[in-house]
């Protein structure tokens, strides 16, 4: 029987309120979009669910698409939950989402109301729990009317299936437009999430300003853009990288000389702060006090353990932050 490490709480996991509620997420979350489908180790994806959890990492990120195949990333997460941490479950947040294709036919995708509240009864069956913390509209589908979503998320709630809900992957003022319905309808809408790393910097473009005026949380996602901010592609495609996976979303294609010149460059720095490149990548993030939390998702408790420690120093000094953004 699992038992959960007594110094979870002893204060290395700090933990952030989540916008204005009431609601406190730890500084790194763990994300299990690649590594808990059945294509993976259940040995090594219940070590790090443990390990994540003794560590402090109290939230738990799902989507209903997660894994390979589609799902199986909550059936595996739900059978590991039963085994280890059904006694932890009120000091644990799972989130989950639905938006992008599940299943056949006009109504297994986008953000309409059968769609979403379908999936999300899926879903529950799936990890075999009663409600989850926080439910997402996944994307902007360009076609439902944002006040259908927001009627399916708000039914969510009401139903007692999910506590808070959120949106991901929504264009600034298609946000700020349900954002604003949520409220209206005193729907607990809590987080936005979405892409931010060193490559992506597009959520400083009027979303973390508008997520300011909000009050809502941010939590970050490919923080290490799926492991080419890391020195894993440094001298090549390792065969057991995500590029080199047929059913990754991380392409060879995307693994561009360009931007490995510039990761050799960045590391340099890193290397200087006493960090990896990855560590100083979700160092960067955590800086930044838009972001509430930021996603790791891991492969191997060696990987979980190393971007940990990228908690002990997301200091930087304006020297550092003007080179990062220079190289």
């Amino acid at each position: 029987m699992y038992v959960a490490d007594s110094l979870r709480y002893d204060g290395k996991m700090p933990y952030m309120r989540c916008g204005n509620s009431g609601l406190k997420l730890p500084r790194l979350s763990l994300g299990l979009w690649h590594n808990f489908g059945d294509s993976a180790s259940q040995e090594e994806a219940d070590k790090i669910l443990k390990a994540a959890f003794d560590a402090g990492i109290t939230h738990f990120d799902l989507a209903n698409n997660y894994g390979y195949p589609a799902g199986s990333a909550e059936s595996n997460f739900g059978q590991l939950f039963r085994k280890n941490f059904l006694p932890y479950r009120d000091e644990i947040i799972v989130s989950t989402k639905a938006g992008f294709g599940m299943w056949p036919g006009p109504y297994g995708d986008g953000s309409s109301r059968k769609y979403l509240l379908s999936s999300l009864d899926q879903s529950l069956k799936r990890m075999g729990l009663d409600y989850v913390d926080i439910f997402y509209s996944h994307r902007y589908d360009g076609e439902t009317p944002i006040e259908e979503t927001v009627q399916a998320l708000a039914r969510a709630v009401q139903s007692g299936k999910a506590l808070y809900v959120g949106l991901s992957n929504y264009p600034v003022d298609k946000a700020r437009e349900a954002i604003d319905m949520l409220h209206s309808e005193k729907i607990p809408y809590i987080i936005y999430q979405g892409r931010y790393n060193l490559l992506d910097r597009s959520a400083e473009d009027g979303m973390f300003q508008m997520l300011q005026e909000k009050g809502s949380g941010f939590i970050a996602y490919c923080v290490l853009a799926q492991g080419l901010i890391s020195d894993r592609y440094l001298s090549g495609i390792p065969a057991d990288s995500r590029a080199a996976d047929p059913h990754g979303y991380l392409q060879t294609s995307d693994v561009k000389e360009e931007v490995i010149n510039r990761m050799r460059r960045l590391n340099e720095i890193a290397a200087s702060r006493g960090q990896s490149l990855a560590q100083m990548a979700f160092a960067w993030i955590l800086h930044n006090n838009n972001v509430t939390t930021a996603l790791t998702g891991v492969s191997s408790l060696k990987q979980l353990q190393n971007n940990l420690q990228a908690l002990q120093n997301i200091n930087f000094s304006d020297e550092e932050l003007r080179e990062i953004c220079n190289r």
